[in-house]
């Protein structure tokens, strides 16, 4: 009878100070599933990070998958499992959330402070992106809420609220590379035009906040972006790019970024909710965005 395949794998472990102490525990859970090391590789670039690589035959990966996500969070790390194939594999086109994800916090929260409903749109906010309103409900709600706001004091959300962490040098690692790059976002066009001119982002897709006659009518013009269309426009712009659909990457943080992330071949959570976390194959919790690029494997000379 025939042996079922040796397979290899590797282990990213990524941390802000030191991964050391998390090593010792990532490799028990290797040889708890059957697994033994082969190397381990340290990374320079800015962050603390070690790549373990491993042999063996899994028997059940869901198992690993859920002892690296309570050893992450036992140990303040991130840590990412994989198969060597997977490891190796091009990425050619990204896909990103806008609000919390490319920029710290949630544009219509900070618009809702403007108006004097934050708390009201904050508590609507946190609801959905846990999954608990559907989406399209709970935009709708929120936006009508901001019913009479100056067109004026829109815009003054830009300077409030900056990149996120390590955006820039994702950004300028993606168009070395040759990347494509696109915004999937439940938030506004009126800041997402302003990421593309800002980090040259290829294409972008939001809601269009309606005004008229200077002030906000508490309605949007057109569909809403929710994460139904996310997944769609991920493999529409996948096809118009000619890329498969295992060569995307696709970024998020909340129940609305679910359905891209469970499309694209590899589908990371960045600083997200609990639910988000549990379903992604992979997250970033403990660094900037930037942290991606050890999770795809960039060689740290190119991220300058």
């Amino acid at each position: 009878m025939a042996q079922e395949p040796i397979d290899n794998f590797v282990i990213t472990v990524l941390g802000r100070q030191s991964v050391e102490q998390a090593l010792g525990p990532v490799i028990e859970v290797l040889r708890g599933r059957g697994l033994e090391l082969d190397r381990t590789v340290k990374l320079e670039g800015g962050y603390a990070c070690a790549e373990l690589w491993a042999c063996g035959r899994l028997d059940d990966e869901a198992a690993i998958r859920s002892a690296f996500r309570a050893l992450a969070d036992a140990m303040a790390v991130d840590i990412a499992f994989r198969n060597e194939g997977e490891y190796g594999r091009k990425h050619t086109l990204f896909c990103f959330d806008m609000d919390s994800t490319l920029i710290q916090g949630e544009t219509i929260d900070e618009l809702a402070k403007m108006a004097g409903v934050g708390d009201q749109v904050v508590a609507i906010t946190a609801s959905a992106m846990r999954g608990e309103i559907p989406f399209q409900e709970s935009f709708r709600r929120r936006v009508g809420l901001l019913k009479g706001l100056p067109e004026a004091r829109v815009m003054e959300v830009i300077e409030r609220l900056p990149l996120m962490e390590g955006t820039e040098r994702l950004f300028r690692a993606l168009k070395a590379r040759g990347a494509r790059t696109a915004i999937f976002s439940g938030g506004f066009t009126f800041f997402g035009r302003v990421l593309k001119e800002k980090l040259g982002v290829d294409y972008v897709f939001a809601n269009e906040l309606e005004v008229r006659d200077g002030v906000v009518t508490g309605e949007v013009n057109g569909g809403i972006v929710d994460g139904t269309q996310k997944a769609e426009l991920l493999v529409e712009i996948a096809g118009l790019e000619g890329v498969p659909l295992e060569e995307v990457v696709a970024v998020g943080d909340g129940a609305n970024d679910l359905p891209m992330l469970g499309l694209a071949g590899m589908g990371v959570a960045f600083h997200a909710k609990p639910v988000v976390r549990a379903s992604a194959r992979f997250s970033v919790t403990q660094v900037g965005l930037d942290g991606l690029l050890y999770l795809l494997g960039v060689p740290t000379g190119e991220w300058k």
